[in-house]
């Protein structure tokens, strides 16, 4: 019963929420691209960039499988044969036959993200006070998906994207982008890979070292 904007402001709270549960736990790696960018810029321990990636992918899986199971009776519903509706899971892109659009809509979208990040969480520069960062970086998502949202559906988060199709294709959506032949699923994973690192190098190479070594 939501439109586009009901979208983004859920996703961006989502976020939000999820930083604040596991901000303790794991530093609050949610998303490959973060992990990957955190590894190349900030020490990160390589050895855990792999075991965090499945994890958020796996917590992204099972949180689609909740998702279906509430909602079933509407699939059941709207779309009975599983043939159209994998897009309240995953992304797609708004013009299939331009591959390249999508993969730099997402490129964009993940850089701008990790530059944000990196600016939101640098001691250096101004971070939020009183614990504010997470919701900073969820309000950085919602603008992401308000501006930069409209060619792939931003999911500016491999894991996000991947662990949900894969559920798709096990619950038997048939158009999940994996098996239908339209190979969607490979640009929302690399493109924010590449994305990610490209934003931590702008601000760290074009901001970070322009700053003062003391907190403010």
């Amino acid at each position: 019963h939501g439109g586009y904007t009901n979208i983004t402001l859920g996703w961006g709270l989502g976020v939000t929420m999820g930083i604040y549960v596991a901000g303790k736990v794991s530093g609050a790696h949610l998303n490959p691209a973060v992990t990957l960018a955190l590894a190349v810029f900030r020490g990160f321990p390589w050895r855990k960039v792999l075991p965090y990636s499945i994890a958020q992918t796996a917590g992204a899986f099972l949180a689609a499988a909740l998702v279906y199971r509430n909602y079933l009776p509407a699939f059941h519903r709207v779309d009975p044969q599983l043939e159209r509706t994998a897009g309240v899971f995953t992304t797609f892109p708004a013009f299939p036959n331009l591959p390249q659009a999508g993969f730099l809509d997402q490129v964009i979208g993940t850089a701008l993200l990790l530059l944000l990040i990196f600016a939101i969480i640098d001691e250096f520069n101004m971070p939020p006070g009183a614990n504010l960062a997470p919701l900073m970086i969820g309000l950085v998502v919602v603008a992401i998906g308000m501006s930069f949202g409209a060619m792939h559906g931003y999911a500016i988060n491999p894991a996000r994207d991947l662990g949900p199709r894969l559920f798709t294709v096990l619950a038997g959506f048939r158009n999940n982008g994996i098996t239908d032949g339209s190979q969607a699923w490979w640009v929302p994973i690399v493109a924010p890979l590449v994305g990610g690192v490209i934003g931590a190098a702008v601000y760290d190479f074009g901001i970070r070292r322009f700053l003062p070594r003391s907190s403010q």
